[in-house]
């Protein structure tokens, strides 16, 4: 149908679920897997796990039915590959890896079973199932320390509370600032690094020799931003040593592999709710768009959320996208078509922003005086003629 219509599709390739996210859980045999091992999936310090979203310690181990995630996620995408082969290039111009849960390359910091988009908390880090804590203990025990690889920090806040509320992420004396929670920070965000590194790696051999960009989902973590410690960024799986740009290396990666990276959030406003948590979803997109120039990559856009009413966020997009900058953008997707997107609420407003964007701003002011230049140059061009 898109076909014969003269449409494109960027085509999404998820490998994990996302509660409430409108994704749904990983399948049924691999939930049969995971029923057997129950550390195959992601799991917080209480234990509780995360039912949609395996652990990105088991990527290269096993544990489906005799062969590793990584395998399985590359046989999906070769089938995708194979069965619309003759839609590339003409139809099939992008496909977005799915990286984590909700398609971004994150750990899964809300708490288990709840809605991803709508958790704004600092969250809890995700590494305490078996093949996390035993990479953990290896990489503490190579460093010198075999203290440090018994468990994850024991001072961080729980989900919904705030980064002042424990010693570890404390903007002042805080223990990510110490030897320790740069070691732990560090092994961390490289864990999610290289889960990136191996399946983006996968996907450009795979899609490497196909007509089609490759692009890929990052998380948009403006809350608590203004803190010194970034916690929202760190549990997600961002940090990097001396304070320094946590999605620079995500971002190198991201180029390594010529994978474009999609941002979403750039609808978001600035609100009461947002000021409350310390957001700076202005900062953080300059964050991005600086790492993405120091590594070459490029950067495209999504909105947060799926169907917008306020005439501030169309802004917001608007000026995100149109930007004179140069890391503007290279495409932009407006999610998400449903019963909602065609309200009366919606639709007409949906309509004059795209009007804007592809034919810019109609000022009235600018048509009185373009109309009265024209009649006054054709009544001079009459006199004229009449001489």
């Amino acid at each position: 149908m898109a076909r014969a219509e003269g449409l494109s599709l960027r085509v999404s390739l998820r490998i994990h679920g996302s509660p409430g996210g409108n994704v749904p859980k990983l399948p049924a045999w691999v939930g049969s897997a995971a029923a057997a091992d129950r550390d195959i999936l992601f799991t917080d310090r209480n234990g509780d796990r995360h039912e949609d979203c395996l652990s990105f310690a088991v990527d290269e181990l096993p544990v489906l039915a005799g062969l590793s995630p990584l395998q399985r996620y590359e046989a999906f995408f070769r089938s995708f590959a194979n069965a619309f082969e003759d839609l590339f290039e003409s139809t099939i111009t992008d496909v977005t890896v799915g990286l984590g849960p909700n398609g971004e390359l994150r750990y899964p910091s809300y708490p288990p079973g709840s809605d991803a988009t709508k958790f704004i908390g600092v969250g809890e880090f995700q590494c305490y199932d078996k093949y996390m804590l035993a990479q953990l203990r290896q990489h503490a025990e190579a460093f010198g320390q075999p203290l440090w690889g018994l468990s994850g920090p024991h001072d961080t806040p729980r989900y919904h509370e705030s980064p002042d509320s424990c010693d570890f992420f404390r903007d002042q004396g805080g223990s990510w600032q110490s030897p320790y929670g740069d070691f732990f920070l560090s092994w961390y965000a490289g864990k999610l690094l290289s889960h990136g590194d191996r399946v983006l790696g996968m996907a450009s051999r795979v899609f490497g020799n196909k007509p089609v960009e490759l692009s890929a989902k990052v998380p948009f973590m403006h809350w608590f931003h203004g803190a010194k410690s970034r916690p929202a960024e760190a549990v997600a799986g961002f940090y990097k040593s001396n304070k320094k740009n946590g999605y620079s290396p995500v971002a190198k990666v991201f180029a390594s592999h010529g994978c474009t990276m999609v941002v979403p959030g750039m609808d978001v406003c600035m609100n009461k709710q947002h000021r409350s948590t310390g957001s700076s979803p202005d900062q953080l997109l300059v964050q991005i768009k600086n790492a993405c120039r120091r590594h070459g990559a490029r950067i495209a856009g999504e909105n947060a959320s799926l169907v917008m009413t306020h005439t501030s966020s169309f802004s917001r997009i608007r000026s995100n996208i149109l930007t004179t900058e140069r890391m503007r953008p290279s495409h932009f997707t407006y999610q998400r078509m449903g019963a909602q997107f065609f309200s009366p609420e919606h639709w007409p407003q949906f309509t004059e922003f795209v009007r804007s964007v592809v034919c810019g701003e109609w000022d009235e002011d600018d048509e009185e005086r373009q109309m009265a230049a024209a009649v006054s140059g054709s009544a001079k061009a009459w006199e004229a003629k009449a001489v």
